[in-house]
Parts: C-alpha cells; structure tokens; sequence
C-alpha cells in the first residue's frame, strides 16, 4: 500500500494536487486508505488544469453577449421532415436494410434517478401510470423488440445503456429481473457514466471526508470517453456496428434506432445527426440547433437574444429538401432559431472512434455548486447553504457537434415522437399524466389510421397500445371497419 500511495503522491505533487493526501497519517483503517487510493487512481488529475482552464475559457466567451451573439447563425445546412411520405418510405427502407445487416446500435442515457418524480430509483424504472404498468425502461426495450421483428429473425439491435454510478446495480438488478423484456441478454449492455473530482475556486480538489475526495458525475457528454473506457465502443467494432442512434430515458414516445431516422442520416452520408422539434413558441426553454462560427451547434435558450428568440424567416413548407430551409419563397414562416434539440442523435462510429474520443477534453463546462466539504474543526462534512464553494466540471453530449464535418437535422412532430417524463405528477407540462395522455392520443390516432371507429369514452386517456404490437402504427389492419371502444389497451 506505500508503493502504491508513494506512486501517486508523485503524481499528485506534478499537478499541485498534493494535498489530498493531507489526512493520510490520521486515516487509522487500512480500508479508508485503501478507497481513497483507489479514487486517486481514476482521477485523470494531470488534465485536470487543462480541463478547468478550457472550461473558463468558455465561460469567459459566453459572458460577452454582443461578441458571443455575433458568431451565432442559424444552422444553414438541409433539415429533412417525417411527413414527408414518398422521402420518409426511401429513409426507411435504408435505415431497416442497415437494421437487417446488424449494423444499426442503440445507445440509451439512463442515469438519472426519479427523484423529480417523488420516486427513489432509476427514472427508467417509474411506472407513468398506463393500464398495462409498463415503465419507461420496458417500452423502449419491447419497442426494440418489435422492430426487431419486423426487419427479420436474424436482426440483432444492440442496446448499450449508459448508467451513473447511483443507479448501475439497481438498472442491471431490473433488467435481469425481467428477462430483458425479450432481449437477448447477449445484446443488453450498462457502463456508468465517468465521475470527476469537485473543484475550489483556485482548482484545488475538494475532500468530502479524510479519505474521500469530492465527486460529481461528469454530465450526459460523459458518454464518450465512458464507451472508450467501458469497451462499449470497442464491441460496437468487433459486432460490425456503423450506426448508433442515442436518445434520453425520460421521453415515453421515443423510436429506439428509429429506421426513417437512420436512414435519413445514412443517405445524406451524415457523420452526426439530429432529431429535432420546431418551437412554436420563441421563448420555450429549451436548446436549439444553430452553427457558431460556422459550426454546428446547440445554443442554449439563455443564450438567445429576444430579436434572435423572435426572429422568423420565410420557409417552403412544400420544398421541404432544397437544401436551406430558411431561404426558400413560401408564403410561411417559422423561427429561424427553432429546432429544438430533444436529446435524440445519431452517429457514424467512424466519427466517435476517429474524431470525438481522441479530441475530448476541451468540451467542459463550469458549474458552480454548493459542495459537501470537510470540515476540519468540527471534524465532519459541511455543506454551505449561502454561497457556492465550489465548481463541477461537467460536459454536454452535444458539445462534440461542431467537430462534425457533414450535420443532418430531421424534424419530427411532437405527438409522434415526444413525451418527456420530467415533473412530478399533477404538474401541467412533462409530467407522467401528460405523457400518458399523449400516449393514448397516439394509440387513438394509429387506429383510426388504420380504419376503425373509436366508441365509448373517446377522450380517454387510458388508451395504449403495446410497443409488442406496433412500433409506429403498422400492424393494425385487423381492426380495419371494426368498432373499438375506449379506454382499450391493445396487448
């Protein structure tokens, strides 16, 4: 243990970070010891200097407004639609051709827990109150099942699913205890997202405890050096895999490696995509998709001037593919800064292995935080409840866009495809009770579609369609000039 704890004294001492071994000689257990040299050991702490002064740096730039404003555009480049039809049936035919050669990956953020929501777990594991109990993890893995079927019995689809460290075992543990929901075992993976040291104001790592340092997950841009780390990447190289699609837990409607988005990105030869939605309103809080200095982008809402916020431009709604969406002659308008980034992306593995892992590092934000610290004089932890003492570097998953060299951006409509779980029930807006009513209204709307005649309470929002039974709507033929009376749900 002194060879170890010799070791990496060395190394603390080269990044001025010694003092974390100032309470080594009062550590009396072998085992507290033991976990802090073991913490020591993960911490990337000679980067940790050029990670906090990149981070100012890009503090610094956001704070001068006017400067700030004037590299920001919005994005120039093609933006395709999904109601498009004749489009939509070519991008889907690719996505599901690459779908049926195995090379199409799911990759699912799932580390937050549920605490919004008045649950103490994973968010995936909340039960949003539809009639069949399904949780938000089981719809998203039986939608994968689906679409399994229906590209073909030899169809794999991957799903790698990035945990935190609070919420890894309890994720597995469900899993496991649910047989995978009808995946193979074989093609269910978790990795926990990375954690990094809490900061001081001058840099300094925070302890929490004698034998602890401060730690804090490294925010949802963890994900790539945690599937360089995990070997997550590495198995996407040897199953053959060339295009990932990666979306967030917390939206009920999600289209788990969605075909018409794949392939939409696969014939534009995208190295990295977006799913959006357009705002109606300008000052909905919430990213957009822009370019700054020229470079793909998501500007924050808080970013945004009120004229860039309002600001409109002429758009072709029957020309949807011209390739500059903002620039066509049309009698309509939409805001210029209005695609709505909802956490939905997908990537050629090219570009993560050549392009994002080896160049990560620089893309970290500050936060300033209240951190549980060490206090030596009443010998135990404290946590400031004024000011904030500390900083959390955390980084985005969408802080690697401007790396890339060819953007698609696909528009989709929010009842089809969007319905986050993010405030607690009763709450007017992303709640359980409004995703649960969106997807009844969806499961209404694919019936209708298919040709039958709702009876009975028709503004039910107990209505609900197992993912098992269609993954976007097909499937339905059956219930063509019959009467089905709601609420229903359809197994």
């Amino acid at each position: 243990m002194e060879e170890r704890k010799e070791a990496l004294l060395k190394e603390y001492k080269l990044a001025t970070q010694e003092h974390v071994f100032q309470y080594w000689d009062t550590l009396s257990s072998p085992d507290h010891k033991s976990l802090l040299l073991d913490q020591l050991e993960s911490i990337p702490v000679h980067k940790l200097s050029y990670y906090l002064s990149a981070a100012k740096t890009q503090e610094s730039s956001v704070g001068n407004t006017a400067e700030h404003n004037q590299n920001i555009q919005p994005f120039s480049g093609k933006v395709g639609k999904n109601n498009d039809e004749d489009d939509d049936d070519d991008y889907y035919t690719c996505g599901m051709e690459a779908i049926q050669k195995n090379k199409v990956a799911t990759i699912l953020l799932a580390g937050g827990q549920g605490t919004r929501l008045g649950y103490d777990g994973p968010k995936g594991m909340y039960d949003i109150g539809l009639a069949s109990g399904k949780t938000l993890f089981c719809l998203i893995a039986q939608r994968i099942v689906k679409l399994r079927q229906l590209a073909g019995d030899n169809a794999r689809i991957p799903l790698y699913i990035m945990t935190s460290p609070m919420n890894h075992e309890a994720t597995r543990e469900y899993f496991q205890s649910n047989d995978f929901f009808g995946l193979p075992a074989e093609d269910v993976m978790f990795f926990p997202q990375g954690v990094l040291p809490c900061l001081s104001p001058t840099g300094k790592i925070l302890l929490e405890k004698p034998h602890a340092c401060a730690m804090a997950p490294d925010g949802n841009g963890g994900i790539y050096p945690a599937m360089d780390k995990s070997g997550v990447l590495s198995d996407m190289i040897q199953r053959g895999i060339e295009h990932i699609h990666t979306f967030a837990i917390d939206n009920s409607l999600v289209r788990p490696a969605d075909p018409a988005f794949i392939g939409y990105c696969i014939t534009n030869k995208a190295d990295c995509g977006n799913k959006v939605l357009w705002k109606t309103d300008p000052h909905e809080k919430v990213g957009v998709i822009a370019e700054r200095d020229g470079k793909p982008c998501v500007v924050e809402y808080s970013e945004l001037s009120q004229e860039m916020a309002e600001r409109r431009v002429v758009h072709d709604e029957n020309n949807q593919n011209d390739g500059n969406p903002f620039s066509s002659s049309s009698f309509t308008s939409k805001l210029a800064f209005g695609a709505a980034n909802i956490c939905n992306h997908y990537y050629h593995i090219s570009f993560l292995k050549d392009s994002v892992i080896p160049n990560f590092g620089s893309v970290f934000h500050i936060a300033h935080k209240k951190i549980p610290v060490w206090d030596e004089d009443k010998q135990e932890t404290v946590t400031p409840t004024t000011n904030n003492n500390g900083i959390k570097l955390e980084s985005f998953i969408f802080d690697v866009f401007p790396q890339s060299q060819s953007m698609a951006i696909y528009e989709v409509e929010r009842r089809l495809e969007f319905a986050p779980v993010k405030n607690a029930p009763g709450s007017s807006s992303d709640s359980p009770d409004t995703a649960r009513a969106m997807i009844s209204s969806l499961a209404k709307e694919w019936l209708q579609a298919a040709g039958a005649t709702l009876t009975g309470d028709v503004e039910s929002d107990g209505c609900e369609i197992s993912p098992l039974v269609s993954y976007a709507g097909e499937g339905l033929d059956d219930y063509k000039g019959k009467e089905v009376a709601c609420p229903f749900v359809i197994m």
